[in-house]
């Protein structure tokens, strides 16, 4: 029947009835039949999916897409959207994978403890920041990105690139974190043990900032999993698609995924499904309900 009444204009009615044993009052009984209420549904959610996932960029999969359904108040399976999702060949645009780059520092005496010690669930924000450093290739070079996120929220609040892989880097990520925050009470960097977080340079900024320096364990590359996680998705969901004729081109690129998409848009399982800046300002509205209830 379906294939009937696609092709019903390519080829004739009688001889495709007569092909496929298809009497022509049946046919005709079945394109004047209502959708059901599934079918009618169905198509509903399909629209609602498409929007998603055109709105994510094509980086959700069925996952995040039922979870932003459910927020929408949705009421469907998992199971119904990835079966919708793939039925309409929708599925997360990722690619490739990354690998780290920097350098272990070498001077033992400047390695800080492992303080973190992968405790990544942080109760407040400006308790506890990571960095690390990545790289982008681009056809006029390569272009080095540090990025510094608050491990409460998952939020960058430091990212600075440039063409060399220098302690420069990783010191104006820090600083425009502390513009961004003004931090208060104690607070801890956790890092890797790359030379440029074991520089003199870095240290004496925390050191002026009252930052307690933890790092990573020699080959624990799951000690800073948080940041590896960060550079995957910035890197499978974004560059790998991309091709950045030169760097000034890749920073503006970067620049607007992590502060339009990323931070605002882009949602995360361990935050609930909410975006970095929603799960803060969750919490913010918690705490000033707090402070009313006390007083």
């Amino acid at each position: 029947m379906e294939f009937i009444k696609k092709h019903c204009k390519e080829f004739n009615l009688e001889k495709m009835a007569e092909i496929l044993d298809v009497g022509r009052s049946s046919y005709y009984e079945f394109i004047n039949r209502q959708p059901s209420n599934r079918t009618l549904e169905n198509k509903y959610l399909i629209e609602e999916i498409k929007k998603i996932h055109r709105e994510s960029r094509q980086t959700y999969g069925s996952p995040r897409v039922h979870a932003k359904l459910k927020i929408l108040g949705e009421n469907c399976s998992r199971g119904r959207v990835a079966r919708l999702m793939q039925k309409e060949h929708l599925q997360a645009k990722m690619r490739k994978k990354w690998k780290k780059t920097t350098q272990h520092g070498k001077n033992i005496k400047t390695i800080a403890p492992n303080y973190l010690d992968q405790k990544f669930k942080v109760e407040a924000p400006n308790t506890v920041w990571a960095s690390d450093i990545t790289y982008v290739f681009t056809q006029e070079g390569w272009l080095y990105v540090s990025v510094v996120l608050d491990l409460f929220s998952r939020k960058v609040i430091g990212l600075s690139m440039s063409n060399r892989l220098q302690t420069t880097i990783v010191v104006q990520s820090l600083k425009q974190a502390l513009c961004h925050r003004s931090p208060e009470g104690e607070l801890m960097h956790h890092s890797d043990r790359g030379c440029q977080y074991t520089s003199e340079e870095f240290r004496e900024i925390a050191m002026k900032e009252n930052i307690k320096l933890s790092m990573s364990a020699k080959g624990h590359c799951y000690d800073n999993a948080v940041l590896e996680s960060f550079f995957h998705t910035l890197k499978t969901e974004h560059v790998y698609l991309s091709q950045f004729r030169t760097r000034e081109e890749a920073i503006n690129s970067i620049f607007e995924y992590v502060e339009v998409f990323y931070n605002r848009k882009r949602i995360h399982s361990t935050l609930g499904y909410l975006s970095p800046l929603e799960f803060e300002n969750v919490w913010t509205e918690k705490e000033k309900k707090k402070c009313i209830l006390s007083v």
